[in-house]
């Protein structure tokens, strides 16, 4: 494998409402967040147009995943019954079914999916050793 690789990272958002069950804390009570979820795919190739991967499959994944996600209280869906709503699980989540619904070359690729819960604080999930992409400020 090569010591090189080529990076592309898409963004979607959604706006939700969710609590955590065993905080203590603010973040206890019902509150909403403009959220903002990233995520990135690697390959070690390009294809014969020049690119990695095309933005419009992996921005088709992440919008999919966050329009089911937007205008929800997230305790109150499937996925979050029985696990906290945290940015950290939320990220899990949007890397687990990335995993389902990209194409399957793109979906090998995938190096993580981040939440961003404010412009300053991020949650990440993706394997371990996994590149973490230097720290800044979530777009507005």
């Amino acid at each position: 494998m090569s010591e090189y690789a080529f990076t592309v990272s898409a963004q979607a958002h959604y706006d939700a409402a969710h609590f955590l069950r065993n905080y203590e804390g603010k973040c206890r009570k019902l509150h909403g967040h403009r959220y903002v979820v990233e995520a990135a795919v690697q390959a070690t190739e390009l294809d014969d147009s020049g690119i990695a991967f095309d933005f419009v499959d992996l921005k088709a994944g992440l919008r999919g995943i966050a329009d089911e996600l937007d205008h929800e209280n997230l305790n109150e869906l499937p996925p979050f019954l029985d696990v906290e709503t945290s940015a950290e699980n939320q990220a899990k989540y949007f890397f687990e079914e990335l995993g389902r619904r990209l194409p399957a070359a793109m979906a090998a690729g995938l190096l993580y999916a981040r939440v961003w819960e404010s412009p300053t604080q991020w949650a990440q999930y993706g394997p371990v050793g996994a590149p973490l992409p230097a720290p800044q400020r979530a777009p507005a």
